[in-house]
């Protein structure tokens, strides 16, 4: 039941952004640019094409200053500004700005509406001032975005086939690499890509995807650009051997079913390739030949010409690299006539991406969807050429989107999920689209939104969750995994949004642990006596969850979490939006937990205890601080910067998570991972109560994982069966391409089964054994990528409570005894120190491995249970040949 509610929610959701893409025909408004705005010349005036556009911050916009009255026009600097073009299509789209605020005005909550112009320019609501990079150039080109290519064209298969001979030297060479790396830039998911070079013999570019087509996800578009980058030119061309060899893989393999194309790069052709279209593509020219003529030369510009017309294709010549953008642009204006003829304005949704732009500007990174819809000219005459005027669409937030299943509903280890058609997530906590670079600045990974599901929730090796999801069903599916719980079983349940127009491509699926839900605890109390308690100053919320909806009005945009719960239940803004039920718990619980302070200050008299804190399942915390900040040493301990360790949209704090599954009365003691000087430790009460931080004797071993200490008591622990070793899978790490051997990957804490922290006492004192903590930290390198990794964890056997052993070092032996601490998670070792087993037994270093080249080759050409769109637009029969530079004006545009 749970489940169908919050799919049914997000359902609607998603149907309000639907409504927002739906446009009308235009009026007149004046063109803004949005790099020159607000700009003066010398004298103190506007600058042209400028003009003074008020700004002004905005939290609802990641508190970008921006107009929420007007929208602007950006233009990429390849792109004349004042093209005819451009000033007649800006001036065609100008109604579009009363529609984009009349939706903001109908749902608050929408973010950026926009417009993608076939011309080039985009037209952004709300305006804002566009910052060019450090150069001055503005690259940002709405037409390579995925919501435009996805929303202008159908799915398709390509081939690109490039020439390689010794003609092809120097600049050749570098503009076809750079009109392949933009042809692959216009691939999304739902597209298949090869790339094939030639001389006098056929040779791919990826020997791993010989004869096959490869899904055009991130990973692999990247992967291709690599390789591109590396081709070098010698020997002399023979297109024909290419060309059949393309042919073959679009008769043989099924990509997309959809659209067939070649694109050859070439700088001619000389022999007779007639035959081969006659063979493989004649009469019915399934296939589309696109053709682009490199350099100066044009001897044999005929024959190229002749490839592209006779094959339902076109032909471009490209002379420098500012001409690639525009001319690789053309094939989608010619993919797009079926859809455009039919009059299809097919509403698509875009896998999860990261705005560069917008993240740049906003100092933020969000992961987004987007949706969009193709627009076209009603005119008669050019509506039969298929004339493309540009896309129009909206981001929707995804975050906005898995708010709709509220943490304190899944449990303090359900959370829930959505995946695309192609079982790529959209959103998951375990999602780590981000990483470090050598700068320690936070970047996008290469293939941040193609992380299969699979790769992710991996102890489902039969893929049952993944194609129950892919396909569209609905149901439930109970899995064992590996978890930091006593009890190793989560009851996964996972449910598909229902199959609509808008939503078709999602799945939604939620994760529960078994048992949670069965039973639902409400107290009640008065509101009087709850706000009394919730005023309390060492009580917080979580800012992040939703007790109240401020992001609809305006004016509560400002409004914490708390303030906004407070003027709700004094009757100050009646008119919010809450969540009653989330209300009563959390002044319950504030209401239970308020004598606390009291007692923790009669009960704490170690002057070592820094800070003294609970928390409860409604999200609110109580925090007591014994110890100044400048005095402190868990500086970051619960902070707005120590995400990990608080309540959070995605996930309560790792503490409680813990704790939660730990009997009443036992300690459990944590070392968050930043705070490599000091433990913590919990004690599991009623109300799972939490007691105060201690320190180490011995900092430079704090955090480390024992058996890099000594590995030889490690290794007799291991062979007493005290510990037992296990596979973890990281395939979402980063690795070193230089030299392409193992490198640390993230911690999969989450994944050890009744781990125990080992605390040895010996001459340095007293040391702490979270191992994940500080043997997946990612080193410095100059360059990483993406692989796939495996490395060793430990589960401990808990009915093994003490041990003794004697190793024998050579000269001496080393005596150790090992006792576990009871009603805790903590294990004392003592060990003789005065014994250096070193020389025969190394320690043991929790480097992972990486997957060699054939494991990563076959995960690249798999091809997994996919679920293809729905429509399919590859062919009219009233298409006429395609006329490049076709007018419209302002009466031919169609909405609706």
């Amino acid at each position: 039941t749970l489940v169908k509610e919050i799919s049914d929610e997000i359902e609607r959701m998603l149907g309000s952004k639907m409504k927002s893409v739906k446009v009308r025909p235009w009026t007149t408004f004046d063109y803004y640019n949005a790099m020159l705005i607000n700009t003066m010349d010398d004298e103190g005036n506007s600058i042209d094409l400028g003009g003074e556009f008020p700004l002004e911050e905005n939290e609802h916009f990641n508190k970008l200053s921006v107009n929420t009255l007007q929208s602007d026009i950006q233009v990429p600097t390849n792109v004349y500004n004042k093209d005819p073009d451009i000033l007649n299509g800006v001036y065609m789209s100008e109604a579009l700005n009363d529609v984009f605020i009349n939706n903001f005005q109908k749902d608050p909550t929408l973010t950026w509406q926009y417009f993608g112009s076939s011309t080039g320019f985009f037209r952004l609501y709300p305006g804002i001032k566009w910052t060019p990079d450090p150069n001055g150039v503005v690259a940002f080109d709405c037409r390579n975005r995925n919501w435009y290519i996805q929303a202008a064209t159908s799915p398709k298969d390509i081939i690109i086939v490039v020439d390689v001979s010794g003609s092809m030297k120097g600049l050749k060479m570098t503009i076809a690499k750079h009109t392949i790396n933009t042809i692959l830039d216009t691939l999304g998911e739902n597209d298949f890509v090869n790339v094939i070079a030639y001389t006098d013999y056929v040779r791919y570019v990826e020997p791993c995807f010989k004869g096959t087509l490869v899904q055009a996800d991130l990973d692999n578009r990247e992967h291709f650009k690599l390789l591109v980058n590396e081709l070098q030119v010698k020997g002399e061309g023979e297109v024909k051997k290419a060309m059949k060899e393309a042919f073959k893989i679009l008769n043989e393999v099924s990509g997309s079913l959809c659209n067939q194309a070649i694109m050859l790069i070439t700088d001619g052709a000389m022999e007779d390739f007639q035959t081969v279209f006659e063979e493989f593509n004649w009469p019915e020219k399934k296939v589309r030949v696109f053709t682009y003529l490199i350099g100066r030369d044009m001897t044999f510009s005929d024959n190229v010409k002749w490839i592209a017309c006779n094959n339902k294709g076109y032909y471009t010549h490209i002379n420098t690299l500012a001409d690639v953008q525009e001319n690789v642009m053309e094939y989608l204006h010619v993919l797009s006539r079926p859809m455009v003829i039919n009059h299809d304005h097919d509403i698509i949704w875009t896998e999860a991406y990261m705005d560069t732009l917008f993240n740049t500007m906003a100092h933020s990174l969000l992961l987004m969807t987007s949706v969009a819809m193709p627009v076209f000219s009603k005119k008669k005459e050019t509506l039969s050429h298929g004339i493309l005027l540009g896309v129009v669409g909206t981001d929707v937030p995804l975050i906005e989107v898995m708010m709709l299943a509220p943490i304190y509903k899944l449990g303090s280890h359900g959370y829930a999920f959505l995946i695309t058609n192609n079982g790529y997530i959209l959103a998951h906590p375990d999602l780590r689209p981000l990483y470090k670079n050598e700068k320690k600045r936070l970047k996008p990974k290469p293939n941040y939104n193609s992380v299969d599901l699979s790769e992710v929730e991996w102890e489902d090796t039969e893929e049952i969750l993944r194609t129950a999801m892919v396909k569209g069903e609905t149901g439930t599916l109970t899995l064992d995994v590996r978890a930091a719980v006593d009890k190793g079983v989560k009851r996964r349940d996972s449910s598909p949004l229902h199959p609509t127009s808008f939503c078709c491509s999602f799945s939604f699926g939620m994760v529960l642990t078994r048992g949670h839900g069965e039973y639902i605890f409400f107290g009640n109390v008065s509101v009087e006596e709850g706000l009394h308690d919730l005023m309390q100053p060492d009580l917080t919320i979580a800012n992040e969850w939703t007790y109240c909806e401020t992001d609809i009005d305006p004016h509560h945009r400002k409004l914490t979490q708390l303030q906004a719960v407070v003027r709700y239940l004094t009757g100050k803004e009646p008119e919010l939006e809450c969540d009653e039920v989330l209300l009563q718990q959390l002044l319950f619980d504030a209401v239970v937990t308020a004598p606390l302070e009291a007692y923790w200050t009669a009960l704490i008299v170690d002057p070592g205890v820094e800070t003294v804190f609970l928390g409860t399942r409604s999200g609110l915390m109580r925090v007591i601080r014994y110890e100044g900040t400048e005095k402190r040493v868990a500086e970051k301990f619960l902070t707005p910067a120590d995400k990990s360790n608080l309540f959070t949209v995605d996930h309560f704090p790792v503490w409680y998570r813990l704790a939660a599954e730990y009997p009443p009365g036992r300690f459990l003691y944590y070392m968050p991972t930043d705070d490599l000087y000091k433990g913590t430790v919990f004690t599991n009460l009623a109300s799972n109560g939490l007691s105060p931080i201690f320190f180490s004797s011995c900092p430079s071993q704090a955090g480390r994982f024992f058996g890099e200490v000594d590995g030889s008591v490690m290794a007799q622990l291991l062979k007493s069966g005290l510990f037992k070793r296990i596979a973890l899978y990281d395939y979402q790490a980063m690795c070193k391409t230089a030299h392409h051997h193992s490198s640390s990957a993230r911690p999969l804490f989450t994944f050890v089964l009744s781990f125990r922290f080992l605390i040895e006492f010996n001459i340095c004192g007293l040391w702490h054994g979270d191992y994940m903590a500080d043997a997946h930290k990612q080193k410095k390198v100059e360059l990483m990528q993406p692989c796939d990794t495996e490395y060793p964890g430990f589960i401990y056997d808990a009915t093994i409570t003490e041990t003794n052993s004697i190793i024998k070092c050579g000269r001496c032996q080393k005596m150790f005894v090992m006792q576990a601490v009871r009603n805790s998670n903590l294990v004392m070792l003592v060990v003789q120190a005065d014994c250096d087993c070193s020389r025969q037994y190394s320690n043991l270093v929790l480097n992972a491995t990486e997957h060699n080249a054939t494991v990563k080759c076959n995960r690249m050409k798999s091809q997994k249970i996919r679920r293809r769109p729905e429509s399919c637009h590859a062919y009219h029969p009233h298409v006429r040949p395609y006329l490049a530079g076709l007018h419209v004006n302002q009466a031919d545009y169609l909405a609706d």
